[in-house]
């Protein structure tokens, strides 16, 4: 992953860093200078003599004295960005095992898609439904059992059409005879308990990606049996654990295709995942990011593709803006720039804003677009 600001939204080339800056005809002024590592602008060195600012302003110098380089103080917009590498696909991949013991009598299809109230795969003949919710079926659900689990039950009995019940967390007489009409219409025993393993519980609906079992072949609980994502094209990314700042749940991204397009996509999950280290080397946290995209159509036909995401952290828009290297500290506390005009020199002192790029937001009484300030060599 890679660093990179924009600024007016054109990508800028990294700065060296800066360095100490060389004065001619200083002389012995060189004592008492300051050095000041801006931590935020990727570290650089600027030095001031003692007594430079005196009432916002220090003592002026002559051509002689000027710095070697100078540079124009700009208006424009500054974004700290960071560039990922991302993979386009169905997002993360759910392991769907078998809860009870039985034969595997029926499987779908890889890349079959299965909506609510159908079957996920079949044991001993009897079909394990897919329902939509946000818990794991976990246990027997029955009169008396009480949860959020019930409520994803009865939640979903109602959108297929069951009624006589109120949906809540509660699992009542109501809600057995709803089970009960469910299962005779399903060819399963109307007992009215759903025992475990009979239903499956999913975000939503769901594309197979793999089969992980097969028909006719015995099953016992916790046996793998396919595994399914979502059904629409995400992009997974996963950033350094200290980029966390760059990935904010609803915050917008830039999308680079593999045929170069540029779409826009939107940060929809946001998890923190460890990654396990290879041989001897430790696991690492990463930060993993789902990202949807904009323009669906964009990106019809790719099925795991590489591509390029470029997250935003922060924006500041209409600011002046002078390089890090043009930042010099002051002996009384903070930054300062050197203004040069005419012949001569003075200095002034700054607030620092964002650091990006190279470049770094400042603001200060005197100061102006379009100024000129001293840059070392």
């Amino acid at each position: 992953m890679t660093e990179r600001s924009t600024i007016d939204g054109k990508a800028e080339p990294e700065a060296t860093p800066p360095r100490q800056r060389r004065r001619r005809g200083r002389g012995k002024l060189v004592a008492g200078l300051l050095i000041a590592v801006a931590a935020a602008g990727g570290g650089f060195v600027a030095v001031n003599s003692t007594g430079l600012l005196e009432g916002g302003a220090g003592p002026t110098r002559s051509a002689s004295a000027l710095p070697p380089a100078t540079a124009t103080v700009s208006r424009q917009t500054l974004n700290d960005t960071r560039d990922a590498d991302g993979e386009l696909g169905y997002g993360p991949v759910t392991t769907a095992v078998s809860r009870a013991p039985g034969t595997i009598t029926w499987l779908p299809e890889s890349g079959a898609t299965v909506t609510r109230g159908k079957s996920l795969y079949r044991l001993d003949n009897d079909p394990v439904t897919l329902m939509y919710g946000d818990t794991p079926a976990y246990r027997d659900l029955k009169i008396g059992s009480e949860g959020k689990d019930v409520e994803n039950l009865e939640r979903n009995l109602d959108k297929l059409g069951y009624d006589g019940f109120t949906v809540d967390d509660e699992f009542t007489y109501d809600t057995y005879e709803a089970v009960v009409e469910w299962q005779e219409d399903r060819g399963l025993d109307e007992t009215g308990v759903v025992k475990l393993g009979q239903v499956v519980f999913a975000d939503g609906k769901v594309r197979v990606e793999s089969i992980e079992a097969e028909e006719g072949q015995p099953a016992q609980p916790g046996q793998k049996v396919l595994t399914y994502t979502g059904t629409s094209k995400v992009i997974t990314v996963q950033l350094e654990a200290e980029d966390q700042r760059m990935a904010k749940k609803g915050a917008k991204v830039e999308v680079t295709l593999p045929d170069g397009k540029s779409v826009n996509g939107k940060i929809t999950e946001v998890a923190t995942v460890i990654v396990p280290g290879e041989g001897q080397e430790e696991p690492d946290t990463r930060v993993e990011a789902l990202v949807s995209i904009g323009n669906a159509k964009s990106a019809k036909g790719l099925d795991k593709a590489s591509v390029d995401v470029t997250f935003t952290a922060s924006q500041r828009k209409n600011v002046l803006t002078v390089p890090v290297a043009a930042l010099v500290a002051l002996q009384e506390g903070g930054f300062g720039l050197e203004v040069i005009e005419g012949g001569s020199s003075r200095y002034i002192a700054v607030e620092t804003g964002l650091f990006a790029g190279g470049k770094v937001e400042v603001s200060g009484d005197g100061l102006t677009e379009g100024m000129t300030v001293g840059m070392p060599k």
